[in-house]
């Protein structure tokens, strides 16, 4: 009985070791990665705090003037582009966010354009609509890829078929800290008065006009915010990974201690139970 035991505990030790090599390999990986996606998150900021700036000029300078993509409209129909992973084993870096999104589409008309394979099957078994599907983009994602998604969103926006689009992504604050967010990206909105700070203010000149120039813009600036939150979701996931793989790894070490002390055990018991039979055993040959 205690031989079978013993068996057992040997069994399992065994399998929790190997579950814990595939944790720690995939910890260093999520490491790795997120270090890449972490640069990548740091280079891109600069190019949109200038793009905002330039914006936000430009909106200054057409002050009194309508755009579609700045006029308020009364909101019939939603567009949330929500960026999720493309893997699990993340903890709850995906539920964390399905959960901000559908707070946020509570009581709207909403329709999706989902980036990443976990946003593609969450939305797929939920009576919502998907404009678009885009998996498996955001580990290469260059800026170039957000042109046929901007495009998308865009064109249901400048056909009127949506009033409002919102993009629902996860901000890399730490390694340690990932929060997920939902940002308005139309009808937009910029405040002339964090266009820069006091000093000296360049005069600009615009052709054809401050108005042409904002249209022209806008999209760029669009391709900017969603290229950036791509990769800080991209670095989020790797990070909520590595932390989720980290206590897995800790929790097997602890489970390999608990089962190493009862193979121990079973194994005492074993030594005691045959001392025990040796002992009895002997006092009957000599009676």
């Amino acid at each position: 009985m205690a031989s079978g035991n013993m068996k057992d505990i040997k069994r399992r030790i065994k399998s929790v070791q190997s579950t814990m090599q595939i944790t720690k390999a995939m910890e260093l990986v999520a490491s790795s990665k997120m270090r890449h996606a972490k640069e990548r998150a740091l280079g891109a900021r600069p190019y949109f705090n200038a793009l905002y700036q330039t914006i936000t000029r430009l909106a200054g300078a057409t002050r009194g003037s309508e755009s579609i993509y700045t006029r308020p409209r009364e909101v019939k129909n939603s567009l949330y582009i929500v960026i999720a992973g493309d893997r699990g084993l993340a903890g709850g870096y995906n539920a964390n966010l399905f959960k901000l999104a559908a707070a946020e589409m509570q009581g709207k008309q909403a329709q999706v354009i989902t980036i990443g394979k976990k946003a593609q099957e969450h939305y797929a078994k939920r009576p919502v609509t998907v404009a678009a599907d885009y998996p498996g983009i955001a580990e290469t994602m260059r800026i170039s890829d957000t042109h046929p998604i901007v495009e998308d969103m865009l064109k249901l926006f400048r056909e009127g078929r949506v009033d409002e689009v919102f993009l629902c992504y996860t901000e890399f604050i730490s390694p340690l800290q990932q929060e997920p967010k939902c940002l308005k990206l139309l009808p937009a909105h910029f405040d002339a008065a964090d266009e820069q700070p006091a000093g000296a203010h360049v005069l600009t000149e615009y052709d054809p006009s401050p108005e042409s120039v904002f249209d022209a813009v806008i999209p760029e600036y669009l391709y900017g915010v969603l290229y950036g939150a791509v990769v800080e979701s991209y670095c989020s996931e790797q990070s909520a990974r590595r932390m989720a793989m980290e206590a897995a790894s800790d929790n097997a070490g602890e489970m390999i201690e608990n089962l190493n002390l009862s193979y121990n055990r079973a194994r005492q018991a074993a030594i005691t139970q045959e001392i025990t039979e040796i002992v009895a055993g002997s006092g009957e040959v000599g009676a």
